[in-house]
């Protein structure tokens, strides 16, 4: 069982995740959502947890309704120079940097929070547990997905459309096979086996 989050005391609240840190390929994509309680939208949910269907519904809702939005990335030349977890944190802090409405609290998914000009908490699962950051959640998803799709056009021996970059059996086949695109992250293992060799 979840626990039930208690939000601080706050008049605009942020919710920020990430979408991105484990596949081989991409950018690592951020959002940041400011909701607006005069617009409720129903059935924010971990966008994991959501039929494509329904994630793309809420990704229409969410961009109507929220008092503010935007997005963050960090590409994959910085990942490989910073570390995947400094990278996710960067564009953690590029999400909030340009939300139009500036928030006076933000809640980051994960157990640990980038520097922020505002007070920030950490929330563990925080993407099943707060709106604000199962919006946003549900905006990085989509948006990388579709980045993904877009990636599969130019290079489609790889299948990216299919496996959005995760390290599958086909993409690592793929990978041994036709080598690492510019969009591969260097450092990460199955990618640096392959430019070894």
């Amino acid at each position: 069982m979840i626990k039930p989050f208690i939000y601080p005391a706050a008049l605009l609240i942020a919710g920020v995740d990430e979408v991105g840190r484990g596949p081989l390929v991409g950018a690592v994509v951020t959002a940041a959502v400011i909701l607006d309680p005069a617009q409720p939208i129903v059935g924010l949910e971990d966008s994991k947890k959501l039929s494509e269907k329904r994630r793309l519904a809420l990704y229409e809702e969410i961009i109507a309704k929220a008092l503010s939005w935007s997005l963050g990335r960090a590409e994959p030349e910085e990942i490989d120079r910073l570390n995947i977890l400094h990278a996710t944190m960067l564009a953690m802090q590029r999400a909030v940097a340009r939300l139009p409405i500036v928030p006076d609290m933000a809640l980051i998914d994960g157990n640990r929070c980038p520097t922020l000009p505002m007070r920030s908490q950490a929330v563990v699962k925080g993407d099943s547990r707060v709106a604000e950051i199962s919006a946003a959640s549900i905006l990085a998803k989509v948006t990388r997905d579709r980045e993904m799709i877009e990636l599969d056009r130019v290079f489609s021996g790889y299948g990216f459309a299919q496996h959005k970059g995760y390290p599958t059996a086909f993409h690592l086949e793929q990978l041994a096979v036709l080598g690492a695109t510019e969009h591969h992250r260097r450092s990460f293992a199955p990618v640096r086996r392959v430019l070894e060799l």
